[in-house]
């Protein structure tokens, strides 16, 4: 029984998280907010560019309230003026709003292209501010996309960004929506150590703004975040502490800021939580706290309206009505849920389900069958409305889907009937013309014959007059017109001749050509492959260089580590321990400069240790990259710099010999940096996706020129390079004066790559 209670308690509860994350410090009215964007927006000027972004704010508002035409008129009206300006950080903005609402409407295309206009309008821009922004709704779209890994790249690049940018009123607002962004995904990916760190971030940034509803916000987030993680792992109750810390705290905030927060619902929320936890996770002595809380949780809701949270009130209430043996009490509870959901403007139906869920075992519980039968009869009812009610919405969806699909054939086929009528009239006035033309032939060809008839007539008496002559003739002329045949009939024969002749040239030519295409093509062919093969065996021969040169370099290190941690350490011990025995021995101004010495040889002995260390680093044979990297850090940090080193999805199985050059690779990163950046902070992250490695190297220092820098030939990029070379990977640089270094590399793991490059 208390195990179908707790489901209908996690219904219930499942509603109000969703809530708390969607649509928390947003229980004003729409329309309320509508009016007073549009307000804001319509009293700036036109020629103001602060009128720019008020009205990325009203877009956004209207977009979410289903007003996707004016939405997109008002950005295309101000886009125009943006297009206009000097400085692209205003288009800049709106195409990356755009390319947002685009992405939730499904339109990817679209939100693509907005995206990769934003980011062009952000690199003509000096403003550090817009930079970090673009590059937030990057990271947003990555994670939309599912592709967490690049959104996390994207965020700590945002937040590199807006910790140089100059104040202002937009600037902690972006780095909060960042820092909580970069909680959710941590949380996806169990990183409850980063997940707990952007948390507290978010937390730091609210209390400096002292806005209190931003610091109730940051407070819920804390207190949800460590209930989450005890549901997970019971055990932990000092985490289970830490959830009821931060969920007092908001309920403290609120206290103080009643005047300063204009959503008083909130409090019934963080009430519901509370006794929530109370009841679930604290002994039974705390039965007092959780009735206390989720009776505030239902005053507050009737005061307000929140006719949801009074449910979950009661619902908490019930639940603990049956704890203590009360099924009555538990039933009237159950029955006023059902009430104040019902007063709501649009019932959730499913919360309707569970109450009578939950009645109809109750009553069963209780022996009273026909009271069971009936709450069962409403649970079935409830359920087929909501399945009609689901199946309604899909018809209509394949209706409408239907419909369209129906109309666009109407319209093709109806295109194709004009297009068929407008041929027939093309086909009858090109008849038309025709028989005119025929009708004008018939007439000609009528006098023509005419005119024939009468040139016959003179040609009969001509004919009459000529026969004398003609026969006369006859014979004269068949004598001409057999010489005439014999002479056409020996032309024939020569034009044949010729033809054949002609003929038989432009075979042989086709021939020839043919066959000189397939010997070059022959020719050409056998030099590529001469070049293929010999440009691999320079590749091989670069391989075993490079393959002996890293050998020999590790040789080296291990062997001048080894002669200084077994020689001149042991040396430098030996006179320590020589000068110790003689210090009882002096006088004492001279004991306190042998003292000094001591000292100096204890600096010397642990340099000597931190040089061979990173000559041939022992954890890294002993623990494995992760742990050579981390210590690597530790030694490396100080009090003016801060090196993080972060490892995801790592399942610690690449080969020693990669391991080694991955260190190497990230060492030398690490110490140019070091020289010749500054920086404050330098973040190491090593990803393992599903058939490569990604290792990135980020810094916050001064930056510089990349094409100068590969002009220059470096030793160390060259080394870099070189190694890269060897993992048969891919080597990228990013830098920006006064914003810091990004170096990435990828390469393939061994078992997905052997017969195929990068």
């Amino acid at each position: 029984m208390s195990k179908n209670k707790i489901s209908f308690k996690h219904k219930l509860r499942h509603i109000f998280v969703t809530l708390s994350f969607c649509v928390l410090m947003h229980h004003t009215s729409a329309q309320e907010v509508l009016n007073n964007l549009k307000l804001q927006y319509e009293n700036i000027a036109i020629t103001n560019p602060d009128r720019l972004y008020v009205a990325g704010k009203y877009i956004t508002a209207l977009f979410f309230n289903q007003q996707e035409e004016k939405a997109a008129q008002i950005l295309d009206e101000n886009l125009q003026v943006a297009l206009l300006l000097k400085d692209g950080k205003y288009a800049a903005n709106l195409y990356a709003i755009s390319a947002m609402n685009n992405r939730i409407a499904e339109r990817l295309k679209d939100s693509d292209t907005s995206l990769e206009k934003a980011k062009a309008y952000a690199d003509n821009s000096k403003d550090i501010e817009i930079k970090g922004y673009i590059n937030y709704c990057e990271g947003w779209l990555h994670v939309r996309n599912n592709k967490e890994g690049e959104a996390v790249r994207s965020f700590l690049r945002a937040i590199t960004y807006f910790d140089k940018a100059p104040p202002s009123p937009t600037l902690n607002g972006r780095k909060s929506t960042t820092y909580k962004e970069l909680t959710s995904v941590y949380a996806n990916w169990n990183e409850h150590q980063l997940q707990e760190k952007y948390s507290l971030l978010a937390l730091d940034l609210a209390i400096k703004q002292n806005d209190p509803i931003a610091i109730f916000d940051a407070y819920m987030l804390m207190g949800y975040m460590y209930e989450q993680q005890y549901m997970k792992d019971e055990s932990k109750q000092d985490v289970r502490n830490l959830a009821e810390k931060y969920y007092l705290q908001a309920i403290n905030t609120y206290d103080k800021n009643k005047s300063k927060i204009p959503f008083p619902s909130n409090l019934s929320f963080v009430a519901n939580n509370l006794a929530h936890l109370y009841f679930s996770y604290f002994p039974n002595s705390y039965q007092n706290k959780v009735l206390y809380y989720a009776e505030l949780a239902r005053k507050q809701g009737l005061a307000t309206q929140q006719y949801t949270h009074v449910a979950s009130s009661y619902g908490i209430m019930a639940e603990l009505a049956i704890k203590d043996g009360k099924p009555d009490r538990a039933k009237e509870y159950l029955l006023a849920a059902l009430t104040e959901v019902s007063k709501s403007s649009v019932p959730d139906e499913n919360i309707i389900l569970s109450i009578y869920e939950s009645l109809s075992e109750i009553a069963e519980s209780e022996k009273n069958l026909p009271e069971a039968i009936r709450y069962y009869k409403a649970y079935m009812e409830t359920f087929k409305s909501i399945y009609n009610q689901e199946q309604l919405e899909l018809g209509r969806r394949l209706e409408a889907q239907f419909d369209k699909e129906r109309q666009q054939q109407q319209l093709i086929t109806m295109q194709l009937e004009a297009d068929k009528k407008e041929q027939q009239i093309s086909l009858m006035q090109t008849i038309s013309l025709q028989q005119k033309q025929e009708l004008e032939n018939l007439k000609l060809h009528e006098e023509n014959q005419r005119k024939q008839l009468e040139l016959t007539q003179l040609e009969s008496e001509k004919r009459t007059q000529e026969l004398k002559l003609s026969r006369l003739e006859t014979q004269s002329r068949a004598q001409d017109i057999l010489n005439y045949k014999n002479e056409i009939s020996y032309k024939e024969k020569i034009n044949k001749y010729y033809i054949s002749l002609i003929l038989v040239f432009l075979l042989a030519l086709m021939l020839l050509l043919y066959a000189y295409k397939q010997r070059s093509k022959r020719l050409r062919q056998n030099k590529e492959l001469y070049n293929a093969t010999l440009d691999k065996e320079r590749q091989n021969a670069k391989i075993a260089t490079l393959t002996a040169m890293l050998s020999g370099q590790e040789q080296e290190r291990g062997r001048l580590a080894r002669d200084l941690h077994d020689g001149l350490r042991g040396l430098l011990s030996s006179t320590k321990i020589s000068l110790s025995q003689l210090t009882d021995q002096v006088a004492s101004p001279a004991k306190n400069n042998m003292q000094k010495s001591i000292e100096k040889l204890d600096t010397a002995v642990e340099e000597l240790r931190r040089v061979a260390h990173n000559l041939m680093p022992e954890l890294l044979n002993r623990y494995g990259l992760q742990e050579a990297l981390q210590d690597y850090a530790r030694r490396m940090s100080n009090d003016q710099l801060d090196i993080d080193v972060q490892f995801l999805h790592y399942k610690s199985d690449l080969e020693k010999d990669r391991q080694l050059l991955v260190y190497r690779i990230i060492q030398e990163l690490v110490n140019n940096a070091i020289k010749h950046a500054s920086p404050k902070q330098i973040i190491i992250q090593v990803v393992e996706e599903t058939d490569h490695y990604s290792i990135t190297v980020e810094d916050d220092g001064d930056g510089f020129d990349i094409h100068q820098i590969k002009g220059n030939n470096s030793a160390g990029l060259y080394n870099i390079q070189s190694r890269v070379d060897f993992l048969k990977g891919k080597f990228s640089i990013q830098s920006e004066k006064q914003v810091g270094t990004s170096v990435e590399f990828i390469f393939k793991k061994i078992l997905h790559d052997k017969n195929c490059d990068y």
